[in-house]
């Protein structure tokens, strides 16, 4: 949706920048973060240049981070960012006042029930404008932060470690945090904004000084020895990769989405008078037009926080420093995705873990719609959001029960499985623009526009392999459990990281 003429130059946040945002004609919103943003890549060479945990207490470090984006905050919201605040200490008095057992859940229905309320506000009061007084994304951040610190929490504090998976045990937290650190894991300048949302353990080491020493040492426990005398990494080579990344998505941005607008995909004139076959095209371009600016946030994101030192995730196998710890994409993954699954798995990656943390991973049944319809109630309560997700559960079941039945009958031949990767590429992407439409067109009546404007094609088909090939497997899986060399010791699963076994679901 295009903001609204009347309210792109409204903002409850600073002024400042508004006679530029009047002569350039972009929103004053989206200036105002784009001047946070770069005073956060600014301050975070700063903060790990001047403020160093080798000479600096944590405590001050703590400090300045938390005064930074809480300033940030109030730059770009204004009184909104009490909003932040509120849900924050309301979450930090039910890990010191509840009981351990319940934290969580406690934790969890107070962040979405806070994000669930102001996303009403957004939209009935503002009328599907996204206006500069839009403070549901920080706060969505915000939301992701304190649940998973919560759930981790709980897992520390109150489960055996027996009961708790690889991922769930590694980030186990087993003492309640204090004030000072709770507001800096939350309100820290590096990710207030847009994120990501990385978990409490990594942040702390990540203040006190222990965050790259502690990877080099894990490599060199599993036999990397050649790290051992290494000296600290420097992260300029992958901020300034992020940095081009992010220059060319804004160029992107100015020459090509510009001129294709989403919006365009359900103008009366063009839905009554094109061809099925050109409306799909314009569709497929026009929501791959409209990655960039995702992009664009993300990766300065990221950026921010690497030039902090923060998201040192390892050395690779030629002894170069990784820093994709807080990534929260792979855009080729995303842009050469021959999957549903996979494509999933590379957007929004944080978010992902966040889900898989809280939802996945807990619930004893139906696991992939309760995840779908959490992420779901997390975005908001724009109706297109309902049917993007409520649409992505049958797409996922029916494109793993066909990967599942055709995938092996093309392994045999390097160009059969060529051919089988340029066809699932296509479907994924024309399924992937098909369930993301009214995700971008937000309301109802523009949605089923677009809907009757490709009869229902995806869904009929998806429903339908969903349910044969779904049943299909199933009554195949149970009747390989029934047979006797079911159970032969050289037939047993073998048990692998938690994170490859979700991502081979």
């Amino acid at each position: 949706m295009v903001e609204p003429v009347e309210t792109a130059f409204k903002s409850t946040g600073a002024l400042w920048l508004l006679p530029l945002g009047e002569y350039l004609g972009f929103p004053v919103d989206q200036l105002n973060f784009m001047a946070c943003q770069l005073f956060a890549l600014a301050a975070a060479f700063w903060f790990r240049l001047y403020l160093s945990p080798s000479h600096t207490n944590p405590l001050v470090r703590h400090a300045v981070a938390t005064l930074f984006g809480i300033a940030i905050l109030i730059f770009c919201f204004g009184w909104y960012a009490s909003h932040m605040l509120t849900v924050i200490v309301g979450s930090y008095l039910i890990i010191i006042k509840a009981g351990i057992n319940n934290v969580h859940r406690y934790t969890m229905v107070w962040a979405m029930g806070y994000l669930t309320v102001c996303q009403v506000i957004r939209v009935y009061i503002f009328n599907y404008g996204v206006l500069s007084t839009d403070f549901s994304g920080p706060l969505m951040t915000v939301a992701q932060k304190i649940t998973i610190l919560a759930f981790q929490l709980h897992d520390g504090m109150y489960k055996e470690p027996d009961k708790l998976n690889p991922d769930q045990k590694l980030l186990a937290i087993k003492q309640r945090p204090s004030l000072i650190s709770y507001l800096s894991y939350n309100l820290n300048f590096l990710s207030v904004l847009v994120g990501p949302c990385s978990d409490y353990k990594d942040y702390i080491d990540f203040i006190e000084g222990r965050h790259i020493s502690s990877r080099l040492h894990s490599q060199t426990c599993n036999g990397n020895y050649k790290y051992k005398k290494q000296g600290e990494p420097s992260p300029m080579r992958a901020v300034c990769r992020k940095l081009l990344i992010c220059t060319g998505c804004v160029l992107f941005f100015l020459i090509v989405t510009r001129s294709l607008p989403v919006a365009y995909n359900v103008d009366p004139h063009f839905v009554a008078n094109a061809s099925f076959l050109t409306k799909l095209t314009y569709a497929f371009f026009s929501v791959q037009a409209s990655r960039p600016k995702f992009y664009f946030a993300w990766t300065l994101a990221d950026a921010v926080n690497n030039a902090a030192g923060y998201g040192f995730s390892g050395m690779d196998e030629n002894g170069r420093p990784t820093w994709e710890l807080l990534c929260n994409l792979n855009i080729v993954g995303i842009e050469t995705a021959t999957s549903y699954k996979t494509f999933i798995d590379n957007w929004n990656i944080r978010t992902g873990f966040w889900l898989k943390m809280v939802c996945y991973d807990r619930a004893p049944r139906y696991r992939l719609p309760l995840t779908f319809v959490l992420s779901a109630l997390w975005h908001g309560l724009y109706p297109g959001y309902y049917f993007t997700f409520l649409t992505g559960i049958p797409f996922t079941i029916a494109a793993r029960a066909i990967r599942r039945s055709f995938r092996p009958y093309f392994l045999g031949s390097e160009i059969l499985k060529l051919g089988y990767d340029i066809v699932t590429w296509a479907a994924t992407q024309l399924a992937i623009c098909y369930t993301v439409m009214p995700f971008l067109l937000l309301a109802v009546e523009p949605t089923m526009i677009y809907y009757r404007s490709m009869y229902f094609h995806g869904h009929i088909l998806s429903v339908l392999a969903a349910v044969v090939l779904h049943r299909k497997h199933n009554r195949r899986d149970r009747s390989a459990s029934n047979s006797p060399s079911s159970v032969s010791p050289e037939c047993q699963p073998v048990y692998c990281n938690n994170n490859e076994a979700h991502k081979i679901k």
